[in-house]
């Protein structure tokens, strides 16, 4: 088993999973159920299975966690959009988040390249 708290992309997640938490803060009440449910249930997805990722015995099967957390990452990324687009807060603050989860989007591509080119 690998350590994925010593994974950057792991502690870059964490701080993003902090930050959605302290955006939907502002969301309007009725959104509790809907798009603040939404959002922070994808971004607690995406450290979860890049951790869940590194209890596999196969590069393969880590990678394909590492996937997952990609399409997670992908998803907050839409909730973020839509969130821009309703005007749920201010867009500084939504594309300050977007910053960091695309670096999360970069980080997570490179770590699934290496995975898979290891074991070419």
């Amino acid at each position: 088993m690998k350590n994925y708290k010593e994974l950057i992309v792991w502690q870059k997640s964490i701080e993003l999973v902090k930050k959605i938490y302290l955006l939907v803060k502002q969301f309007p009440p009725e959104e509790k159920y809907g798009l603040v449910s939404q959002i922070t249930r994808a971004a607690v997805s995406i450290p979860a299975n890049i951790a869940e990722g590194s209890s596999r015995n196969s590069d393969k099967d880590y990678a394909r966690f590492l996937q997952i957390s990609l399409g997670s990452a992908f998803e907050v990324q839409t909730y973020l959009v839509i969130a821009k687009e309703m005007k749920l807060t201010k867009v500084q603050d939504i594309e300050a988040l977007d910053i960091i989860l695309e670096e999360v989007i970069k980080m997570i591509h490179a770590f699934i390249k290496r995975l898979l080119i290891a074991k070419s």
